[in-house]
């Protein structure tokens, strides 16, 4: 008689998970181990209305994700995260908007030797309220370097004692709980959510809301950038791309001196600039000529002493001659002598 009620009861709690996983299109699966039951009742309220909680049996849990499995696609993905104490929620809102109100809503808490690190637990370096004494023994047991500074005992570099996933040890909670380090946090842990196939793991959904904005908004710029630099049409480019071709188109017909109406009055302008120029340079070239004529003196002068040379010339040629002649009448002397005798 009462293993039939109770079969009935378990029937009853898988029929209503059945029904649930059917009717919403996220399901997510938190870990309430650690949570006290006044801060459930809290975070009870917070999400009424928004969220549906159901807490049970991790069997009869997995009974209702096989059964709604030919409704939902991949549900049965989500069984690996009921982990802990789970319990399963249902909504409409977005995953990364359900998992930003449960992280909002949770608090700090002291570590207890038995639970386990939700993070690595860290003590960073730096000075401590500690004295030095035996408290530098106590720290050297679980791995953290310190040393005395200032009168006071100080953690010489960052050290994680505890990893993501270990149980905390007594006497590392004993020392966290000393150094005022409250490194677990009290509320709903939630482990994976699923959506329409897709299951988003608990690291996926903790994304930073302002880093991601400003990737986003990198990405857009950088997207429209290339865009208009490949002269890719869109209704976010077209504005900027119309300015850009008549630009380009502009400059082409300035350079090449093809006549516009858009360009007319810069190709005047261009052309009177040119001639202008052509008209100095010409000037320059006309003074160039008129200044050739004072540098003949120069020339005459030149002229006059080759001429004078040519002057100086006959004179030499005079003198020359004249001594050939007297040349050939020394040689004519002898000559008369011998025929003188032959006249007796």
């Amino acid at each position: 008689m009462v293993e039939a009620k109770v079969s009935e009861y378990k029937k009853k709690v898988v029929d209503e998970f059945v029904k649930l996983i059917k009717e919403y299109p996220i399901i997510a699966a938190v870990n309430l181990e650690m949570m006290p039951t006044p801060q459930l009742q809290v975070m009870r309220g917070k999400l009424r209305g928004k969220v549906v909680m159901r807490m049970s049996k991790r069997r009869l849990m997995k009974i209702a994700i096989e059964k709604a499995k030919a409704d939902k696609k991949d549900i049965e993905k989500l069984e690996p995260y009921l982990k802990g104490m789970p319990a399963l929620l249902f909504t409409k809102e977005s995953p990364f908007k359900l998992n930003k109100t449960l992280v909002q809503n949770k608090s700090k808490a002291p570590a207890k030797a038995g639970q386990t690190a939700p993070n690595d637990i860290v003590i960073p370096a730096g000075p401590t309220p500690f004295a030095p004494g035996p408290i530098i023994g106590e720290l050297g047991m679980i791995g953290i370097k310190s040393g005395v500074e200032g009168g006071k005992v100080a953690v010489k570099e960052d050290t994680v004692v505890v990893k993501e996933g270990e149980i905390i040890k007594p006497k590392v909670a004993e020392i966290l709980t000393r150094l005022g380090i409250e490194p677990m946090e009290i509320g709903l842990d939630l482990t994976a959510a699923y959506e329409d196939g897709v299951i988003y793991t608990k690291d996926v959904l903790a994304i930073d809301e302002k880093a991601f904005m400003e990737q986003l908004s990198t990405a857009a710029t950088e997207a429209l950038n290339l865009a208009v630099e490949s002269g890719y049409f869109t209704k976010d480019t077209v504005e900027l791309l119309l300015p850009k071709a008549f630009n380009e188109a502009k400059s082409l017909a300035l350079e090449a001196n093809i006549m516009a109406d858009a360009v007319a009055e810069e190709l005047v302008a261009k052309a009177e600039m040119q001639a202008k120029t052509l008209k100095e340079e010409t000037k320059y070239e006309e003074k160039i000529k008129e200044e050739k004529p004072e540098a003949a003196p120069a020339a005459s002068e030149k002229e006059t002493k080759v001429a004078g040379k040519e002057k100086e010339t006959p004179k030499e040629e005079k003198k020359a001659e004249t001594e050939k002649v007297e040349e050939k009448s020394k040689e004519a002397k002898p000559e008369e002598k011998k025929e003188e005798p032959k006249k007796e």
